[in-house]
């Protein structure tokens, strides 16, 4: 019998390494390891990319559309009709277009009544006739009510020069619900908002609802709700609306079915980016060219032409003819509408065949976002779909009630002003004559100096200065700061000049502060200070789910600072040589601007902590809705609800706002208690960061993507199969 004993298999013989076909199978493997260590390298390189990349276009692009179109408007080729007898009629149209010819448009018309149909029917911005001696300027305020000032401001003046008695009449006045005008404008931008703002998300969450056939009906259905909602909130709740439900109904449904219908077919071309070329067309160009806020006359001229297809300009005009001109004119605005949904739609089902014959067996896009609260993909449809509703609903919410119920009825409320007599006696008297005559308008202050009641004005401890006239001074003067608010001055301009006449004084006007060429409307610093805050925002928002990696505390606080240096560099290019608006102040700008931009990112790193995507609903309304309103960059806070003069010392964008006006205006005399405030948040959101993260688990890779218990077999195309 033989000694030798069969060997175990761990006793075998292994091949030589040497060998060639080890090598061979051994380079395959480290060739394949390395493949995808590269292709891992260009993922993380794309995402991180992606991260700074959407913010800084989205971010640049609103903020140079809105700075540069808005900083210093302009009236260009503004149409205006000049009726009355021939001579007098010639003559005053010559000398208004010898003036300024590129501000006006003149047309001569036959008669009165044929001058003022085309002011209603909104052929004309304006009009004047003149007649024995007289002048009147015919204006329709609710064709818009800065577009009502232009045009009497641009005529005013040459009425006067040809020694012509000046009359004004408004034809179209607002309704007093809505005395600003307001209540169009911020319906059609909710309305825009609602139709493209869903198909964005739900393209990267599920995909399935963007097959033709189940997203026209879903559109259809969610058009009718927003509709029903924004009537809700701006009839029976803030009353701005009054009247004419059917038509705002009709209106409002077809704006957010005709805005869903192009985004739908954006999202085919484009995938995740639709939402930039959404932005671009819909917000960027939409707002200068829409005539809403401002006269689409003041803007530059390339958006007159936009004016005439562009959804936000059509949705606004349709809902501004049923609102206050009974319906006069709306064809064209809803033809608009309707052609660009069909013309969407055919292009949509196109792009689907084509689709399908080049690819029959391709799959649905990927599942970019699988959880919109940043946990676990919820595990059936019908929470998946309930997140995806509340999404834009709430947001859609927001803007319409916070916004509209801020500024809808711009009003003084307890406005300080100050009231000065020869002796604090004597000012006392006239506040209490005052306060009689217009109670709860205006919180007046008696002062007993000229000089200590213009030093208020300039450190807006009050928001002017009525100096009552004495022996060394026979008229009275009102001290104002326009930089400080422009919309105040006027308010007070307007009231104190009415005092004044009542009692038959003259009034001077002596403006401690006014505003730069480059800053006529005062916006530029609500503007910087939005770019501020979207930076801050959206580099958290967007890196959470663009690359999650970013998201532990030792990468994301060094990537923050970068961006915040980066994008307050970039801000300041775009508002200074760029657009224009800002001329010097570099460096307090680009400093104050870094902490602004990092702090608010600190603030949204809780919220996206806490909710995920979700972060950007109470994001955008704490740092947007309810901060521009308090800000008093568009409004003054004593214009609107008290509530928002107590956020207007608590909120971010508030502190933004007034860091930039101090730089530009008041030599950088408040910006530390702004950055004070700024630290504050900062400080505080990065402490609940610390925490929050040592009690939830932190996710750093992409939210795993499990079928929903109930779903059915991926569909194989998003078509209208």
């Amino acid at each position: 019998m033989s000694n030798k004993t069969p060997a175990r298999s761990s006793d075998q013989v292994l091949p030589d390494p040497d060998s060639p076909a080890v090598t061979t199978t051994d380079g395959a493997e480290a060739d394949a390891e390395a493949a995808a260590l590269k292709r891992a390298k260009a993922e993380t390189i794309g995402r991180y990319v992606a991260m700074f990349f959407m913010p800084l276009v989205m971010v640049s692009m609103m903020i140079s559309g809105y700075l540069g179109t808005m900083h210093a408007p302009a009236p260009h080729d503004m149409p205006v009709a000049v009726s009355g007898s021939a001579p007098q009629a010639q003559a005053f149209a010559d000398a208004l277009e010898a003036a300024d010819p590129d501000a006006v448009d003149v047309l001569l018309v036959g008669s009165d009544e044929e001058a003022r149909g085309l002011v209603l029917d909104r052929e004309v911005s304006g009009a004047v006739h003149v007649a024995d001696g007289a002048a009147t300027v015919y204006t329709a305020s609710s064709a818009g009510a800065s577009q009502s000032s232009t045009v009497t401001g641009m005529l005013a003046p040459q009425v006067l020069a040809q020694g012509l008695t000046l009359e004004t009449e408004d034809l179209a006045p607002l309704p007093t619900s809505d005395p600003a005008g307001l209540g169009a404008m911020f319906l059609a931008t909710a309305l825009v908002m609602a139709g493209y703002l869903p198909f964005s998300v739900t393209l990267s969450n599920s995909p399935e609802l963007l097959r033709f056939r189940r997203a026209i009906p879903l559109l259809a259905g969610w058009a009718a709700l927003v509709a029903a909602l924004v009537w809700t909130v701006t009839g029976p709740l803030l009353g701005v609306v009054q009247g004419h439900t059917p038509e705002v109904l009709g209106i409002a449904w077809l704006g957010v079915f005709s805005v869903g219908a192009v985004q739908l077919l954006l999202t085919r071309f484009l995938g995740p980016m639709a939402v930039i070329a959404a932005m671009l067309l819909l917000t960027v160009l939409g707002m200068p060219a829409s005539n809403m806020s401002m006269s689409v006359y003041t803007m530059p001229e390339f958006f007159t032409v936009l004016h005439g297809f562009l959804p936000l300009p059509a949705v606004g005009e349709a809902l501004r003819s049923v609102l206050y001109f009974d319906g006069s004119g709306v064809g064209s605005h809803l033809l608009v509408l309707v052609v660009g949904a069909v013309v969407a739609l055919v292009l949509t089902l196109v792009f689907d065949a084509r689709k399908r014959r080049r690819n029959p067996d391709a799959g649905p896009p990927p599942v970019t976002v699988p959880s919109l609260h940043g946990g676990p993909r919820p595990a059936t449809r019908r929470w998946r779909y309930a997140a995806l509703l509340f999404f834009p609903l709430a947001m859609v919410t927001m803007m319409i009630s916070v916004m509209l119920g801020a500024m809808s009825s711009p009003m003084p409320r307890d406005m300080p002003v100050a009231v000065v007599g020869a002796t604090v006696d004597q000012a006392q008297d006239a506040v209490d004559g005052l306060d009689r005559s217009m109670p709860g308008l205006f919180d007046l202050r008696a002062v007993g100096s000229a000089d200590e009641a213009r030093t208020q004005v300039r450190d807006r401890t009050v928001s002017a200065a009525f100096v009552l006239p004495s022996a060394e001074r026979p008229s009275a003067t009102l001290v104002t700061n326009q930089a400080a608010g422009a919309s105040a001055k006027q308010v007070v301009t307007a009231v104190f000049g009415q005092v004044a006449a009542g009692q038959q004084l003259d009034l001077e006007t002596d403006d401690v502060a006014p505003l730069s060429t480059t800053d006529t409307m005062g916006s530029v610093s609500m503007y910087l200070a939005m770019g501020w805050v979207l930076s801050g925002f959206m580099i958290i928002i967007v890196g959470a789910n663009a690359a999650p990696s970013s998201r532990p505390l030792r990468r994301l606080v060094p990537i923050v600072a970068g961006w915040a240096v980066f994008m307050s560099a970039v801000l300041w290019l775009i508002a200074g040589p760029i657009t224009g608006s800002v001329s010097g102040h570099f460096w307090p700008l680009w400093g104050t601007g870094i902490v602004a931009i990092f702090c608010v990112a600190m603030f949204s790193a809780v919220l996206e902590r806490l909710f995920g995507m979700l972060a950007v609903v109470p994001a955008v309304g704490i740092l947007m809705l309810v901060g521009v309103p308090a800000s008093g960059g568009g409004l003054s806070i004593y214009m609107e609800p008290e509530v928002f003069r107590v956020l207007h010392e608590i909120l971010p964008m508030p502190a933004a706002v007034e860091a930039i006006r101090s730089i530009l205006y008041f030599g950088g005399d408040t910006v530390g208690a702004h950055l004070t405030t700024f630290g504050i948040w900062g400080a505080v959101s990065l402490a609940l960061v610390v925490v929050i993260d040592r009690f939830k688990p932190l996710r750093t890779g992409s939210v795993p993507h499990e079928p929903d218990a109930d779903e059915p077999e991926p569909v194989k195309e998003l078509a209208l199969v």
